[in-house]
Parts: C-alpha cells; structure tokens; sequence
C-alpha cells in the first residue's frame, strides 16, 4: 500500500496503518534512542513516546521531509527531553560477598550504562545511511562508544550522531533541532572532540574479528573454558596489556592487565565457580555468568561483555544481573 495512502488513513484514525507507516523504523530507531540515552530502558520508553508523539502529530507531518526524517526529529527531542528530566543515577556499592576488589584505577564517569541485546541488532544495523556518515553501524553500536557518547552534552551528542553516525545533513539536522546551520556545525566540532577525548586509546589495537569467524571462535572458547576452570594464567594469556575492566553501575574501572589479572584472581581465589551461557551483546560476544551452588544450581550472577582486537580481549564489562531477561538468559541453570 502507498505511503500517501497510509498516512490518510492513520490521520483519519486508522491504528493499523499507522502501525504499518512505522514498522520499517522500529529497530533502527531504538538503536538511535540506545545510542543516546546508554540504556536500553530508557530507550525502550523514549520509543514508545516517540510513537505516541507521531501519532499524535501525524496531522501537522507535511511531507517535507520523508517520514523517517520526521520520526528521528520526533525520537531526538524526545531523548533530549528525557536526558534533561533524568536524575543523575546513583553508583552501586562493591556487592560481591567474600571478595575484596583491588583498588580502582578510575572511577568511572558514566556508570548508568546498559548493555543492547544482540537479537534487535541484527534488524536495524543495515539502515539507510547519509553520505557523511563517518562511522560503521557495528562501531557505532560498541560499548566503548556508546559510553564515550553519554559524556557529551545533550546537544552535542544529538547533532554527532545525527551526523557522523547516520549521516545526516547540517541542513537536516538544524531542523529537527530548530536550529541552524552554523550553529550544528559548530555543536558538532566541540563534540567530535569532547568524544576523542573520552574514547579509549586504540593505539596498536587491531580491528575486531569478523562475527562467528575462526578466529573470533577460538577466543571465545578459550575465555570460556579458562573462566569456567578458574585458570588464571590461561585467561590472562588472552588479554591486552592494556586491558580494560568496567562493571556498571558500580564505578570501579582497571586498566592494565596486571591489575585485571588480580580482580579475577580475587574471584576464582574465593571459591567462586561460574557456568557461563553465550550471547551477544552491542555486537560484541556475550555471556551470562552464572555462580555455581553447592546444591548444584547455578544462579545468574551478571552478564560479561568482550570487547576484542585481534585474537585478543582489550575489554571486559560486567553488567549485574537483571540485565539477563533481555537476552533470553534464565536466572539460574539446572544441576548439571
């Protein structure tokens, strides 16, 4: 059915045609409201008031723009909205009984971050992109820059990535912002740098494997079997020397591998033994983390995220354990 025809009847009241106008942005929309919200909570609720906001409006939509264009307008200012409304989130206290964590190296800036399930993201990665898009959608959905975005100002982080990460026009962009021209690209100067600033160095890193390749294969299997038997010195053969370590919404960040290699000895010195299930996360390989128990019961403990260059892991991040329903992950496994 033509849009044209669609858009009458939603205006007249018709639910159904209004749900068929939007269906093709859904996915990608949600990734755009993840990217600049860090929580795919939030994100979720910016979506649905975003939906509600163009159903709403639908009368007032004129055609000068497609309605993809219509609808980023609508989602940005709703993510600007609720980054304005949001409080600043509380860290989480250290809550591993028996274990004490060896002293950070940093203390996290954002600690409010949430991991994007991987299934969603197989949908929307292929979206239309503008012609001065700078960045590749798997690069752009990572952990490292989805956290380096959350620093930025609200503004700053709505014109980079309507920019840089899907390629809009200054034009384009000046108008979902009401703004201007001259001042989005001045927003997005400050903002290509404030984000440099923030990312991670990557010097001497390699690029990532390619999704589900041997090499990306292996190093997943050797992070699992060294995780599971507690062997030290096997997972830290796996690692960078410049490895990173985060567990959000605790702020406690360590860099280096040295001091990683003691936070994991911490764990496996303790006693604790893990079954881990794949997944995927922001694109990159996933796990639950699942304690054993001595009645044989594994409880879902966290969700661990790598984040690899080369046929090595550069990054680890730990989320808690009420991100796991969101990845189809039970809250414990069955005795073996």
């Amino acid at each position: 059915m033509m849009a044209a025809d669609l858009i009458a009847r939603a205006r007249a009241g018709d639910g159904q045609a209004f749900r068929e106008l939007a269906e093709p942005y859904l996915r990608e929309l949600q990734v755009h409201c993840y990217r600049m919200l860090g929580s795919f909570e939030d994100a979720e609720d910016a979506l649905q008031n975003t939906l509600l906001t163009a159903w709403q409006s639908l009368g007032g939509f004129e055609g000068r723009a497609s309605l993809r264009t219509w609808l980023y307008r609508i989602a940005t200012n709703r993510c600007l909205d609720a980054r304005r409304a949001a409080s600043r989130r509380p860290a989480k206290e250290w809550d591993v009984p028996g274990v004490e964590p060896p002293e950070p190296t940093q203390l996290g800036e954002v600690v409010w971050l949430q991991p994007f399930p991987g299934a969603p993201l197989e949908d929307a990665v292929e979206v239309p992109l503008g012609p001065e898009a700078r960045y590749e959608q798997t690069e752009s959905i990572s952990l490292a820059f989805v956290t380096a975005l959350q620093v930025l100002p609200p503004r700053q982080l709505a014109v980079l990535i309507l920019r840089d990460v899907l390629g809009f026009k200054a034009s384009e962009v000046a108008d979902m912002l009401d703004s201007t021209v001259e001042s989005v690209n001045s927003a997005l100067k400050r903002a290509r740098a404030g984000l440099e600033r923030h990312r991670p160095p990557t010097a001497g890193h390699r690029p990532p494997p390619a999704v589900g390749s041997p090499v990306e294969d292996a190093i997943v299997a050797k992070f699992v079997q060294a995780w599971e038997s507690a062997d030290l010195d096997a997972l830290v053969a796996l690692l960078t020397d410049d490895v990173f370590m985060s567990m959000p919404p605790m702020p406690f960040e360590y860099q280096g591998r040295d001091v990683v290699a003691r936070f994991c000895a911490g764990l496996f010195d303790a006693g604790r033994r893990f079954d881990l299930v794949p997944s995927r996360a922001n694109g990159q390989p996933a796990f639950g983390a699942y304690l054993r128990d001595p009645n044989g019961v594994s409880h879902g403990v966290g969700l661990y995220v790598l984040t690899l260059t080369g046929d090595r892991i550069c990054a680890m991040t730990r989320f808690d354990n009420s991100v796991l329903p969101w990845f189809g992950l039970p809250r414990s496994l069955p005795s073996r």
